[in-house]
């Protein structure tokens, strides 16, 4: 009898391909109307906002499909995020709206104001980068739930983006989004972020390093001891 090979795609009949590339279709549509009409905003917070979102959950998806195809799904676009980060967006793209046509903050950026922007976007990119930076070095290694029991695929990596912090795709995503609202000046978005997506990843740290030390013992108590996460407050 021949030995059966695993393969290394994805059983489709799990997958809803239509709703896979409509999703796709639906971001590069919304982003690229948003990046052709920038210029027609008087506020450039709205279409920067919308952007940054689309790029972001694209590359969730076509990262998780390029390097860890086993695991790609529908849900690895993850725009089902929770309620609470769905409601946050959702009052961030509000801001947006506010900040152009009720406040005209147009009229009163000066170079206080800019700075922010620039280094909220500055921040929105370094985020970007770690985030899609440890999805590639993980690799096979990377879900986007917290995995209970220890996988043959499993390793524990401590090199690349993961020397400078030992949760890199939550510090990314973490600044990616506090950064995006102060690229947007959406200062009340900036602090509901901030507080949701602290408890969020303090919480889960806590339980995801629960099973990291079943999984790999006293080689990730030594890894946790030398490596920060890089989110402040959370040790």
């Amino acid at each position: 009898m021949h030995k059966t090979e695993k393969s290394a795609y994805p059983d489709i009949t799990k997958n809803d391909l239509p709703e896979i590339s409509l999703t796709a279709l639906i971001l590069g549509l919304v982003g690229g109307f948003f990046i052709a009409n920038i210029y027609r905003f008087k506020f450039i917070g709205l279409p920067l906002n919308i952007i940054a979102l689309c790029v972001f959950h694209f590359l969730e998806f076509y990262i998780t499909a390029k390097y860890n195809p086993l695991q790609v799904t529908t849900n690895s676009y993850i725009l089902r995020n929770g309620s609470e980060y769905t409601l946050a967006t959702l009052i961030s793209i509000c801001e947006c709206l506010l900040n152009s046509y009720v406040f005209h903050i147009d009229n009163k950026i000066g170079f206080k104001l800019s700075c922010i922007m620039i280094t909220g976007g500055l921040m929105a990119l370094v985020g970007q980068y770690f985030r899609s930076k440890a999805m590639i070095t993980c690799g096979s290694s990377f879900n986007h739930t917290v995995q209970q029991e220890k996988q043959e695929k499993h390793v524990l990596i401590t090199n690349g983006v993961y020397k400078v912090s030992r949760h890199p795709s939550y510090f990314g995503f973490f600044y990616w989004s506090i950064g995006c609202q102060l690229m947007c000046l959406n200062f009340v978005s900036f602090f509901l972020f901030t507080f949701i997506l602290w408890n969020f990843f303090n919480r889960r740290i806590t339980m995801e390093e629960e099973y990291l030390i079943k999984f790999f013992g006293q080689d990730y108590v030594k890894f946790r001891k030398s490596t920060g996460v890089g989110i402040p407050f959370i040790k």
